[in-house]
Order: structure tokens, then sequence, then C-alpha cells
């Protein structure tokens, strides 16, 4: 199953292989939680949303349509939940302050390091919401300027501009 496409495996799910869904999932869990992590800046916010992402993915399985890229028909549907999400909560985006550093450093490498995390995060908050969902579409999801414009609703240009 895993040399198979997503959109192959997409379609294989909505006949009800739940071996089709869980090499999806499998395939796309960990970025898909980053840009939910990053958009929500919360952990528990995050796991509900992202949980919440995949049920409607399940539920809806059956309208999907192979010429559709899974993956911007995925971010989509995420997208769509956060914004429920935010338009629910009416909730401000703040980014986590967890520490991004893998790996063991030096202290003077660490520091500095930790100096340049703080300086992006508080780049990317002091953005427009547009530039931010943009940025964490290409960034974390991986995704081009086509899918991000499909899934933020816009033009290409648009979308382009805003990266």
């Amino acid at each position: 199953m895993r040399e198979r496409s997503d959109e192959t495996l997409m379609t294989a799910f909505a006949g009800g292989s739940m071996e089709a869904f869980e090499c999806l999932y499998e395939r796309h869990r960990v970025a898909l939680y980053r840009y939910v992590l990053k958009k929500t800046g919360h952990s528990a916010t995050a796991n509900d949303l992202f949980q919440g992402a995949w049920e409607k993915v399940i539920k809806a399985r059956g309208k999907y349509r192979p010429a559709v890229p899974f993956r911007a028909w995925l971010y989509r549907i995420t997208y769509n939940h956060v914004m429920d999400y935010f338009r629910q909560a009416q909730h401000t985006v703040e980014l986590p302050t967890d520490k991004l550093a893998s790996g063991e450093p030096g202290p003077e490498s660490q520091v500095a390091s930790e100096a340049r995390a703080d300086r992006l995060k508080t780049a990317i908050g002091k953005l427009p919401a547009e530039q931010k969902d943009a940025l964490l579409l290409k960034l974390e999801g991986g995704l081009g300027i086509d899918e991000i414009a499909a899934i933020t609703g816009v033009k290409r240009e648009t979308a382009k501009s805003r990266l």
C-alpha cells in the first residue's frame, strides 16, 4: 500500500478499506498535526482539532473525487475545521512557546537557536492572518501555491503575494 498514490488510497478507503485509511493517516499525520498546532498554539486544542479534522475526512470519504489531489483536499478540510473553531471561539492565535531545538547543541548554539526561533515566532505572530495561513500551509503542509489558493479560497496570484 505504501507505493500507492494518496488519491488511489483515498478511493480505496471510500470503498471501505481501513488499511488504505491507515496508510493515509500515517503519511499525513505528523505534518497535519504540526500545521494545526502552529495555527492554534495550544497542544490540547490542536489535539482536538486534529482528531476532528480526521473525523471530517472519514465522514466525507464518499464525497472525495480522485481528480482533486488528496493532500489539498485534506488540508482544505482541516483549514475549514480550524477556521470554524476560531470563528466560534473568537480566539486570537498565539504560537506555542515550546522550544524547537532538536538534538543536544552546545550552550552557545542553543541560545542562538532559541533567539532565532523566538524572532521567527514573533515575526510569524505579527503577520496578518491571511499571510500566516499561507505560510503555515506552505511550511507545515508542504503545499504549493495552487493548493494554498484552493484551500484558502483565493486566486493563485493572491496566494502567491501572501507568501
